[in-house]
This record gives structure tokens, C-alpha cells and sequence, in this order.
């Protein structure tokens, strides 16, 4: 009997190793239109940026902030902007 490969789950968060690339995971996501895909995105940002210090950041404690961006989480607008700036980017309007 062969032994199976070890595999390992793919993380995007991986991946988003530039401001330019988080910017752009985080654009797509709300393009989707679909608020949970956005709220994804930012705790996968979150988690590549080191979820301890976006929580500093944005003021938060660590345990709320994997509790407001998790699947059953429901962030107030305030606590999105917090993270966002605690991430560096903003959000902008623009005509559709």
C-alpha cells in the first residue's frame, strides 16, 4: 500500500503578499455585490496582514474581530472602516 501525499488546504490569504494585490482581492469582492463575499475577503486580508495587528489597530480585540468578520458575523459600517484603515486602503464611490 503507497502512502497518499500530504496536501495542503489552499489559503489565499497566502497570497496577498502587496498592497496592490489586497487591493485589488478586496475590489472584486465587493464588485460581486454579495456582502459576504466582501466580509470574507476582509478576514482573509485580515489574516494575511496578521489578524493580532489589524485588531490593534483598528481598536478592536482580537477575539471581536474574528467574531465580526466570520460567516455568522455582522459588522457595523463602523467597524469595516476601522479594518479597512487599519489595512491601509479606503473604500471609494464611483459611478456605476
Amino acid at each position: 500500500m503507497t502512502a497518499k501525499p500530504k496536501t495542503k488546504a489552499f489559503d489565499e490569504a497566502e497570497y496577498l503578499d502587496s498592497d496592490e494585490t489586497i487591493a485589488a482581492f478586496l475590489e472584486d469582492a465587493i464588485a460581486s455585490g454579495d456582502p459576504a463575499q466582501f466580509q470574507d475577503a476582509l478576514q482573509v486580508v485580515a489574516r494575511a496582514r496578521g489578524m493580532t495587528e489589524i485588531a490593534k489597530s483598528a481598536g478592536l480585540g482580537r477575539a471581536s474581530l474574528y467574531k465580526a468578520l466570520s460567516a455568522d458575523g455582522h459588522p457595523q459600517f463602523d467597524t469595516v472602516q476601522r479594518v479597512l484603515t487599519a489595512l491601509g486602503v479606503r473604500l471609494a464611490v464611483v459611478p456605476a
